[in-house]
């Protein structure tokens, strides 16, 4: 049909939570090296206006809440040409022990950090926290 299918949609805002989250100092490496992961537990999606095969894009990302165990967070895409929201993802995210497979606290250093971005967000509305930029894709 010429325009960007819906799995490509939740694959580059899976993208964006990979960086979004190493800002923050919980990268891929970190995560296994001490048997810990993120899960999404709830995701809600927003379709603004479509994407074509080719357009470039650009997600904006940031933390919205952070809770012992959860962070929630959203992704912005936008088309890189017109700055138009294509599409906006709101996303909660549970720590997870690999090894008993429920819920832990996300750790400290972590939760540190979103909390001083939230902080500094909270002077600017519109951010609400970190911004993460990903190189255009489409």
């Amino acid at each position: 049909m010429g325009h960007m299918n819906v799995m490509w949609y939740v694959g580059k805002f899976d993208e964006a939570t990979w960086h979004l989250l190493a800002s923050a100092g919980l990268t891929a490496k970190r995560m296994r090296a001490e048997g810990i992961g993120m899960v999404a537990v709830e995701q809600r999606i927003e379709y603004k206006r479509e994407l074509l095969a080719g357009d470039l894009i650009t997600i904006r990302s940031w933390f919205q809440e952070i809770r012992d165990k959860a962070v929630l967070f959203v992704h912005e895409m936008a088309n890189e040409e017109t700055q138009e929201i294509a599409a906006r993802t709101f996303l909660t995210g549970v720590c997870l022990d690999m090894k008993t497979r429920k819920a832990t606290p996300l750790p400290a250093d972590v939760r540190e950090r979103i909390l001083i971005v939230l902080k500094e967000g909270a002077r600017d509305q519109r951010s609400g926290g970190l911004r993460q930029q990903e190189a255009p894709g489409g």
